[in-house]
């Protein structure tokens, strides 16, 4: 994968963008590229990102979250610990029809999150700064999305109770994620999740491969 060179904040190397970006993003290409320069630019410093991660910003985190977007159904979906925004603020991106809610316990990352939605224009995304038990939805969302937040045995009670019956869960985990099911089988009957599959995307397009968790809430 080629490297572009981002010298704003010192020398580091940025990944370009994949070729079938414009594709991933259609006509919100521009916004996409605008929030990944904002990532690279200022994502190490404010403790979003590590410094290791610019030179596969793009395919391991950017492509990574928006390769969920054709799972994602019109309604309201909320992000659990949207941190940089990864896969909230790149769904928002992609599907501007959905209506998102990005929960982030943190101030930084709540300022971050808040400043993203205005640069870029989002008119369907709103931030609250609360953490996942604790907050309440009403109405209930239809989906809920997590990346890289916890394992599912404490991923899933926490965000399932905001989902309403017959919603989703829709997880972006890592290549663990068969043994993450193994040990959250209580966690699952409890919440009463059925339809539960991993779905693999991304291979077709020659990136990293993409796992998701999805899951109904009963």
């Amino acid at each position: 994968m080629n490297v572009s060179r981002e010298t704003s904040s010192g020398d580091r190397d940025v990944e370009e963008e994949p070729d079938f970006v414009p594709a991933l993003f259609g006509e919100h290409r521009e916004q996409i590229r605008h929030y990944a320069a904002n990532l690279a630019e200022h994502g190490v410093e404010l403790g979003l990102i590590g410094p290791l991660e610019l030179p596969r910003l793009w395919t391991r985190h950017l492509v990574n979250s928006a390769l969920l977007a054709p799972l994602v159904k019109p309604g309201r979906v909320g992000d659990v610990g949207s941190g940089a925004g990864l896969p909230g603020l790149v769904l928002a991106i992609a599907r501007p029809d959905v209506a998102f809610v990005l929960i982030e316990p943190m101030e930084r990352r709540v300022d971050w999150l808040q400043d993203q939605v205005r640069r870029l224009g989002l008119a369907n995304v709103d931030v609250v700064r609360a953490r996942a038990e604790e907050v309440t939805m009403s109405p209930w969302l239809d989906q809920v999305t997590a990346r890289a937040v916890s394992a599912l045995s404490r991923l899933i009670p926490i965000s399932s109770r905001l989902v309403r019956s017959g919603g989703e869960l829709l997880f972006l985990k890592g290549a663990g994620v068969e043994r993450e099911m193994a040990s959250a089988q209580k966690a699952i009957r409890a919440a009463r999740l059925s339809n539960v599959e991993v779905l693999t995307l991304g291979d077709e397009l020659g990136t990293e491969t993409t796992r998701v968790f999805r899951a109904t809430v009963d």
